[in-house]
């Protein structure tokens, strides 16, 4: 086994991986709550708390936090997704029982002061407001929204100015006291550290309330052709087509990662090379895929002049039809194989690369792969894995989004 898992008696979970090679640990304290876990009045309240855990305990002010990061020469930071929110910090590893007794200060005895709570919601409103300038941001969450309008994860994680614009002390104190107990909770790091070194600080520091993992309603979303145009005044169509993906334990996730590859996961790949390379039509193309505990998406976008943008869709069609009818070659295959292979590790040569694949993984319920593992399943996909997932995937039911100066009835016909 690569890495060490414990959980202690009142339910959190630490899990470690050691890395002999390092003088740095990379830490981690993971909350299983994100976005899809807000009812609508709370929308936008998982990455409202992550703010707040940094303005200030009945010990620490906000300034004495980051003071405190500051003297042991690490990093601190924090972020927020769909389905997780993480408080980390990166630092030497003789400066790592301060950084437990840190974190987990903040994250227990977060005071949530109203004057705090006031203030900062001004901090967050004026980030929507800057997320609402950079359509290439706001294109995903508008994507999201209209792939699966009635699921909990077409919410947008950062929240709306109208659900913002009412929080408080009292609500983000209730929202805390239900989803920061220990069933929620799990503490990853990887670097150099001793596993029950870790367990201990972690048993002795985060005095979280108890309490088991909260229960996550899990559902299929209802695919249907949908089209959402936001018109904006803005100098290139920001597009987004896809359609829903796999759940993140699916047996066919490692068939989808080389799919992706394949369609447009870099330099090489087809859309690349026929949008970009060959007609000029846009800078910025790619696909991505994104697993979640019941579902997924598996995406393209594109960046391109407004009076290109029918053509750069009709395009995108073309290839995923391609793809679907065709499938992939051999030389693809191995190709992206590799590139993969390469990417992954490279990636897992930081400490905090590795403990977020831990932190991710545990506190989502993932299946935790060795890299030899990982690297066994991708070699087991075939040119027939690659051709009938495209069938499966691509199946009609796709999603578009467009933030555009113009207005739906320009791309109506496309769907």
């Amino acid at each position: 086994m690569f890495y060490d898992k414990t959980v202690l008696d009142n339910g959190i979970t630490v899990i470690t991986e050691p890395m002999d090679t390092v003088r740095s640990v990379a830490l981690g304290i993971w909350c299983s709550v994100g976005s899809r876990d807000e009812s609508p009045a709370d929308a936008g309240m998982s990455h409202f708390i992550e703010h707040m855990m940094f303005k200030g305990t009945p010990t620490r002010t906000a300034a004495q936090i980051s003071e405190s990061f500051d003297r042991l020469g690490a990093e601190l930071n924090a972020f927020t997704s769909k389905e997780y929110t993480c408080y980390y910090a990166r630092l030497i590893d003789q400066h790592l029982p301060e950084a437990v007794e840190i974190l987990s200060d903040m994250v227990v005895n977060a005071s949530l002061a109203q004057d705090a709570c006031l203030s900062e919601r001004e901090v967050v409103l004026e980030e929507i407001s800057r997320y609402e300038d950079q359509p290439d941001d706001q294109v995903h969450e508008l994507f999201a929204s209209t792939l699966m309008p009635s699921h909990p994860l077409g919410l947008p994680v950062i929240g709306r100015k109208e659900t913002v614009s009412g929080f408080d002390h009292d609500a983000a104190a209730a929202f805390h006291r239900r989803h920061y107990t220990t069933g929620n909770i799990v503490v990853a790091a990887s670097g150099a550290l001793e596993h029950q070194a870790i367990v201990d600080m972690v048993r002795e520091r985060l005095t979280v309330p108890e309490g088991p993992r909260n229960e996550r309603v899990h559902a299929t979303p209802v695919t249907e052709p949908r089209l959402s145009v936001l018109t904006k005044d803005t100098e290139q169509a920001h597009i987004l087509w896809g359609v829903t993906g796999l759940p993140a334990r699916h047996e066919d996730r490692f068939v989808l990662t080389v799919l992706d590859g394949v369609l447009g996961g870099g330099m090489a790949s087809r859309l690349f090379q026929e949008i970009r390379e060959k007609r000029g039509l846009a800078y910025a193309v790619y696909s991505f895929h994104s697993h979640y505990q019941d579902t997924g998406e598996f995406a393209v976008y594109a960046g391109t002049r407004p009076d290109n943008a029918v053509q750069v869709i009709e395009l995108i069609k073309t290839e995923v039809d391609k793809l679907t009818t065709d499938g992939a070659t051999a030389d693809e295959l191995d190709r992206v194989r590799e590139s993969i292979k390469g990417q992954m590790i490279l990636g897992l040569e930081s400490t905090r690369s590795r403990m977020t694949r831990l932190g991710k993984t545990e506190v989502t319920g993932g299946e935790l792969l060795s890299l030899d593992e990982i690297i066994e399943r991708l070699d087991a996909v075939t040119l027939d894995d690659v051709h009938r997932l495209a069938g499966q995937v691509f199946n009609g039911n796709h999603a578009l989004a467009i933030i555009a100066p113009f207005g739906e009835d320009a791309v109506a016909h496309l769907m």
